[in-house]
């Protein structure tokens, strides 16, 4: 069984570019030249200098000692919260912009839901010294300001999705719709696994300096490269495939991918698109998504901006048919303690996305001599005003109790 893309742009049933005739030249151009310039030599030093120079790389992978006395069992974080620019989105941007440089494009867009994609974009884009429009829903705009500051700080046009639930879905609509009328000189830097190939492949390739970074770091901690599980959450999916990619083909390796529940599978408010989607065609790429039965999309919901999408990536489509990852659904409410018992156990403050695969631990077993990785895919200082709302609820609740 294959776990990677075909040389037709497929994981197993999933996958393809079905784009518009006035796109095609621009996909035809990455699927002939991504894989021939990741490799050439210039491209491989430059891209690791910078990881490491400019990234922050290697991140640390932490055993967090009070977690793992709380489950009784070894739990290491792979710190993808402490790369610049706060998540894991820049290690794809970095190989994203040097890509388009040797592409000879002056121009980049991107989309974004959390924020984090787009801050890491207008940060390249800055470094390297080119226009950068990032489309994002007007509803995230709202809820994610301080990212939203940082991408103007950093020289980038923010333009806000103002159509259909003014989301990740719809910012990812008019970025497509950029690209068409600008097709010459523009690069899309999609943020995450999937879109046309050779998206998903591409994104998870610079995505995967995660895994091969844990089974070296897990070598040198306890002498053997792979641990018993690998959790990361997702909504697209480039840090759980990063995290899983060198995991494919080691089947002892589990791998658990934690989607959005929202407010519940059952609810009409989720963005659990493994739990209740059917395969379709996305963003110009076949996968599983939320479609009702005349197969429109569905409005996804999360309280997480990052996990706000109603499909996924075609590789996530693919390890979830062949049965090679769990997928399992986290409420609003279980990522929420999730990050509020992080906070309180290990002083790291967790971005909402990370937290939904915190919240995994529980729900599945293991035993006390297993190793656990959780991709700890970015920091929480974006979710702060969500996080303090949730406190002075909670608070106001206990108050109320007490008064009774």
């Amino acid at each position: 069984m294959s776990y990677h893309v075909d040389e037709f742009g497929y994981y197993g049933n999933f996958g393809g570019a079905f784009i518009p005739e006035l796109l095609y030249k621009n996909v035809q151009e990455l699927q002939e030249n991504y894989l021939k310039i990741i490799y050439e030599p210039e491209f491989q030093k430059e891209f690791t200098n910078l990881l490491h120079d400019y990234v922050g790389r290697p991140t640390p992978l932490y055993l967090a000692k009070r977690l793992s006395e709380k489950y009784n069992t070894n739990i290491y974080l792979k710190r993808e919260d402490l790369n610049h620019t706060g998540a894991h989105k820049i290690n794809n941007t970095i190989g994203q912009i040097l890509l388009a440089k040797r592409l000879g494009k002056t121009r980049i867009i991107a989309e974004t839901g959390a924020g984090q994609h787009g801050v890491a974009t207008a940060t390249v884009c800055a470094l390297m010294n080119i226009e950068c429009v990032v489309y994002m829903g007007e509803v995230d705009i709202k809820r994610q300001a301080p990212n939203v500051a940082r991408m103007k700080l950093l020289g980038a046009k923010v333009v806000p999705a103002t159509c259909g639930s003014k989301t990740l879905k719809d910012a990812t609509n008019e970025a497509i719709r950029d690209w068409i009328n600008n097709s010459q000189n523009t690069h899309y830097i999609i943020g995450s696994v999937v879109g046309p190939h050779p998206y998903p492949d591409m994104v998870a390739r610079f995505q995967s300096v995660i895994s091969e970074e844990i089974k070296k770091q897990l070598k040198e901690k306890i002498g053997k490269e792979n641990p018993d599980a690998v959790i990361a959450c997702v909504g697209g999916g480039s840090n759980a495939a990063g995290a899983f990619y060198h995991f494919l083909n080691e089947e002892n390796v589990k791998l658990i991918g934690v989607e959005a529940a929202g407010k519940g599978i059952d609810t009409g408010h989720t963005a659990a698109t493994l739990a209740i989607g059917t395969p379709g065609v996305i963003h110009a790429c076949k996968t599983m998504l939320m479609q009702d039965v005349y197969g429109q999309i569905t409005e996804p919901y999360s309280i997480s901006a990052g996990l706000d999408y109603p499909g996924i990536g075609p590789l996530h489509a693919h390890l979830h048919e062949t049965k090679r990852a769990q997928f399992i659904s986290i409420t609003d409410e279980e990522a929420l303690q999730a990050a509020f018992q992080l906070c309180k156990l290990e002083g790291i403050i967790p971005a909402l996305e990370s937290s939904h695969a915190l919240a995994a631990l529980e729900k599945i077993t293991y035993s006390e001599q297993e190793t656990i990785v959780i991709n700890l895919s970015g920091r929480g200082d974006k979710d702060l005003e969500t996080y303090m709302k949730q406190m002075n609820a909670q608070e106001e609740k206990q108050t109320h109790l007490q008064n009774q």
